[in-house]
């Protein structure tokens, strides 16, 4: 791995804690103006400050976030579909040139294992990983669940591998019973869960915590934090969660308090 390659990984995962905490604000390239993004830059502009890394598209960043951004960039890549059609059917919308006039720091993409357009999928993370090399830019894979995946070890640490062995330089995956078995799955390359749908502030800190526990390098939380209703309390308690490894009980504390 090239020096370019570990300095953009470096500034995505903490060096010091060995872990991250991700926003992710993408949902709109398929879901449109979800809620809590109708907005985007009010809802996720006071957010930044405690994000180790922001997850977003090259439209929303020139509609929504300052130039004087400083946090690194997981630009979404890939597209092509929406709620209303086959979610796997994606294709890679973003040339890696983009990519770099954005001065983005990683890019990511989809792959749905299982779906109907698995293969098209595995090809997209493919010719990213490529192109990642040639530029020393890093790839985040997503393991997507569509409607029929199950979401359990043996399914997303099957996805989880494949990318891996597709060249994937950071996982993305969910939450599961025996999370440690996907982990072990992706070897050397660190993987981050999904936070998934909105679920209650306790219980989305008990799943982060199980995920840390497990050996996750962190999160990559969206609806979790910036659906809740105190965002900026939300994302403290996760972070206080992955890089203080502090007791799911006081990082609710946390949240409560500057829900108060």
């Amino acid at each position: 791995m090239n020096w370019g390659m570990k300095n953009r990984l470096a500034r995505i995962i903490n060096p010091k804690t060995k872990r991250c905490v991700m926003l992710a604000v993408d949902h709109g390239y398929f879901q449109g103006p979800t809620t809590g993004l109708r907005n985007l830059g009010k809802t996720v502009n006071p957010l930044l400050p405690y994000a180790d890394a922001l997850m977003i598209t090259r439209g929303a960043i020139r509609n929504w976030i300052s130039e004087d951004m400083d946090i690194p960039i997981v630009l979404r890549v890939s597209g092509g579909q929406s709620i209303l059609k086959e979610l796997s059917n994606e294709i890679i919308t973003t040339s890696i040139c983009n990519a770099i006039r954005i001065n983005a720091t990683a890019v990511t993409c989809s792959v749905y294992i299982g779906g109907e357009f698995e293969k098209q999928s595995i090809t997209n993370l493919a010719k990213l990983v490529d192109e990642g090399e040639h530029y020393g830019i890093p790839v985040l894979a997503v393991t997507a669940v569509g409607k029929d995946m199950a979401r359990d070890s043996r399914y997303l640490g099957l996805a989880s591998r494949i990318c891996v062995e597709t060249g994937a330089h950071i996982i993305k995956t969910y939450n599961c019973e025996n999370f440690e078995e996907v982990v072990e799955a992706c070897g050397n390359t660190p993987v981050v869960m999904a936070g998934g749908k909105k679920i209650g502030e306790k219980d989305a800190l008990t799943m982060a915590k199980n995920v840390i526990d497990k050996g996750a390098a962190g999160v990559d939380m969206g609806r979790n934090i910036f659906q809740s209703s105190k965002p900026i309390g939300m994302i403290k308690a996760v972070r206080a969660v992955v890089h203080d490894n502090i007791p799911v009980d006081e990082a609710y504390k946390i949240y409560e308090k500057e829900k108060k």
